[in-house]
């Protein structure tokens, strides 16, 4: 740098000249654009983000008190004075319904304390929990760490069914932990803590090819739940995160670690006292549940008059229904002209091999968008609801789309 009079002089005319000006125009000109582009560009990312979000919770399936009471329930053959001779039970049918007041306190407490140690602090949704589990996951990482809520775990058993959805990866998995968080509000608004956990301590899959609570004690105990001790509580709560691995029966050792955690939570959150941690963890409980199932295993065979009830009442079923069916087929007993609700599902396999699910709900906003906002799935003939549906698959199946 010269920075003697004439150079300064020198210096002077060339900062003052037409190209230099241009120049240092220019620079800013790009500086502002690049500043605008960015703010555009973020401003535009996030409104494509809002309405995918949007888009996922609008395709999420409308949720009711009646779509979380779980399904699939199994029937026993009692004789003549009232005892129970045999169980009947059908392809995930294993289970025996039984309300919260039959259900010990300290068997709930031991499924909050193990699955959702803050359920009856969240409004569905553990945020707490999903920090812990990002921060694992960052650390380790390994993000598969569930942070699921006991109301989260509820709606994927009862709603996200393989029926309708397919979780696979990435996208789908995402869509669907969404949807499954967002109804997790929705239903903690309409039910009480008490009838959330009632019906998923008689939806959960407890090994031995039972579900719920009362079906896993007469398995395991030969019980019914509500004479289940502290220990043998804790025994079928530490089944449900994995109920091959901690199956009581065949990894005792597993599942014995895992009944100390619990009874150890229990004491420690207070909801049992030193003096009754003391006395579970001394039971020994993994020598009467395999003394029970050696019996148990013995008594799986129906005998001739079992399977002569079971024909005798499928085929006074089978009349039953015949009887229903014409009834419920003939308009005269309706008053006025029927109308047809229609609860539609559509599987599309694309021409790459994948496949892409569609609710009734998705089918129903997507009428409301396009056709009619008042849809309501409601129709006055048959004919109308299949017109529907083939208008409906004409417009987003493509070429090579199969249905």
């Amino acid at each position: 740098m010269n920075f003697s009079k004439l150079g300064i002089k020198k210096t002077l005319r060339q900062m003052k000249s037409k190209g230099v000006k241009i120049g240092n125009l220019f620079k800013v000109s790009f500086l502002q654009i690049l500043f605008i582009g960015s703010i555009t560009g973020c401003v535009l990312l996030a409104c494509i983000g809002l309405g995918a979000f949007n888009g996922i919770l609008s395709s999420a399936p409308e949720v009711n008190e009646f779509d979380l009471i779980p399904t699939g329930y199994a029937t026993v053959v009692y004789d003549a004075e009232g005892h129970e001779m045999t169980k009947l039970v059908a392809s995930n049918s294993n289970r025996s319904y039984v309300t919260m007041d039959k259900i010990p306190q300290y068997l709930a407490d031991s499924f909050v304390v193990i699955e959702d140690k803050r359920f009856y602090n969240h409004n569905g949704i553990d945020i707490m929990g999903i920090i812990a589990a990002a921060a694992e996951g960052i650390k380790n990482r390994n993000f598969h760490r569930g942070a699921s809520t006991i109301t989260q775990q509820l709606i994927k058993n009862n709603v996200f069914t393989e029926t309708w959805v397919n979780e696979g990866e990435g996208f789908a998995k995402y869509k669907r932990k969404i949807q499954e968080q967002y109804l997790a509000l929705e239903v903690e608004k309409k039910m009480s803590k008490s009838q959330i956990l009632e019906y998923y301590m008689n939806t959960i899959n407890l090994g031995q090819s039972t579900l719920g609570v009362q079906a896993a004690s007469q398995r395991y105990f030969g019980k019914p739940v509500y004479q289940l001790t502290i220990s043998e509580s804790a025994v079928i709560a530490g089944i449900t995160k994995n109920p091959y691995k901690f199956n009581p029966i065949t990894h005792p050792e597993e599942n014995s670690d895992r009944r100390d955690s619990i009874l150890k939570a229990l004491r420690d959150q207070g909801y049992i006292t030193q003096e009754e941690f003391v006395e579970a963890m001394a039971d020994d409980v993994y020598s009467r549940i395999k003394k029970y199932n050696d019996v148990a295993v013995n008594q799986n065979v129906n005998s001739y008059f079992v399977d002569e009830l079971t024909d005798q009442v499928a085929n006074d079923l089978v009349e039953i229904q015949g009887y229903c069916d014409e009834v419920f087929a003939n308009d005269e007993y309706f008053g006025g002209a029927p109308r047809y609700l229609l609860d539609y599902q559509l599987t599309i396999e694309h021409e790459d091999g994948s496949l892409e699910n569609i609710s009734k709900e998705m089918y129903k906003e997507w009428y409301k968008e396009n056709v009619n906002k008042n849809f309501d799935l409601v129709f006055n003939t048959e004919e109308e609801a299949l017109e529907a549906i083939e208008n409906y698959k004409a417009a987003i199946m493509k070429e090579g789309d199969e249905e």
